[in-house]
């Protein structure tokens, strides 16, 4: 019996290697591979998988890369619930990725449904229940499908939000969650859109279409139409990835005095609670305690995102002045004591 199992398993290896004999495939699996082995090595990891055409070549591409280098993973679907036919969607995902012998899960909201800013407050959603599922299985590497297009698109968006340098750069290959504890990995940040929806044609011969990906009272709808318009006039991809190669450099740079300055005046009690002395505001930079407050914000709340930035200022300011006692914000409870700032989390927030 032992021996007609690994004849089976050797077959069924074989058969998902087969596609790799397509030149096109091969290319972008050969890229994916060298991108997630120098992240995690044959960690454990987890993959976001929506359904469409970016997400199915994830994990494609995921089980060749667990097979050659025996690293387990399982696939995560979300159903936020904000559509009636999303739980059927997940369920046929799921039987198709379970076809394709790929452990899956469905994750679903349970909680409030969102009635504006949707994507924003779906995008929260989607982090909050990955993440939660990432802690419950002792996984730290969370791998997503943003490709090239996500890339050039999430700048624009920020630019057009008057982001600032940190929001322009966020985009990377690796980083880290707003809390430290989770690695996103976007091993596929410089493929192009047509190559993955080759990939999920070629091997699932399936793939789901997001209708609000063509409705233009979302702001990225509306980049996606204007960066179209833009190519056919001669727009430079390239020239883009070079500006957001010098940013990123700069963030990072930025990034080393934040964590300094956490070192310096941070001194966490738990994780639901830190003491902040009030030498941060007097001796570091606006970026710098700007990063720092969005850090404990996120870690003490336990929200992937940070507030909105003016919040956050708005913040700062109250907070250097001579009045403040108290606040509110992202989930916790801002309060003054003598030259020391109590961070705790506002539970039920």
């Amino acid at each position: 019996m032992k021996k007609k199992n690994s004849t089976a398993q050797q077959k069924k290896v074989k058969f998902d290697s087969k596609y790799l004999k397509d030149p096109k495939i091969e290319k972008v699996y050969l890229i994916f591979k060298k991108q997630l082995y120098f992240q995690i090595k044959n960690e454990k990891f987890c993959i976001g998988v929506s359904g469409g055409p970016d997400s199915l070549a994830l994990a494609f591409l995921s089980k060749i890369f667990s097979k050659k280098f025996n690293s387990k993973f399982v696939a995560l679907i979300i159903d936020h619930n904000l559509r009636k036919q999303s739980g059927i969607e997940a369920r046929k995902v799921k039987k198709i990725l379970t076809k394709h012998k790929i452990r899956t899960k469905i994750l679903t909201w349970k909680g409030k449904i969102p009635k504006s800013n949707i994507q924003f407050n779906a995008r929260n959603i989607r982090y909050f229940l990955l993440k939660k599922e990432c802690n419950k299985l002792n996984i730290k590497n969370l791998v997503l499908a943003h490709h090239e297009g996500d890339l050039i698109e999430n700048f624009f968006i920020r630019l057009f939000r008057g982001s600032g340098l940190k929001g322009l750069s966020s985009l990377n290959i690796k980083r880290h969650s707003e809390d430290n504890i989770l690695n996103l990995i976007r091993p596929l940040i410089n493929i192009k859109k047509n190559e993955l929806i080759y990939i999920s044609k070629k091997i699932f011969k399936f793939y789901l279409t997001d209708p609000s990906n063509f409705n233009e009272k979302f702001l990225r709808t509306k980049i996606r139409n204007y960066l179209d318009e833009f190519k056919l006039d001669g727009l430079d991809i390239n020239k883009i990835k070079l500006t957001l190669s010098n940013l990123r450099s700069a963030n990072e740079s930025i990034n080393f005095y934040k964590e300094k300055s956490i070192k310096n005046y941070v001194r966490y009690l738990q994780c639901n609670a830190c003491f902040v002395s009030y030498g941060l505001f007097n001796y570091e930079s606006e970026e710098v305690i700007f990063r720092t407050i969005n850090d404990i914000i996120s870690k003490i709340s336990n929200n992937y995102y940070p507030p909105r930035g003016k919040y956050v200022k708005n913040l700062i300011t109250r907070i250097k002045s001579k009045k403040f006692k108290k606040s509110t914000l992202g989930g916790c409870i801002i309060e003054k004591t003598y030259n020391i700032l109590i961070f705790r989390k506002e539970f039920g927030a």
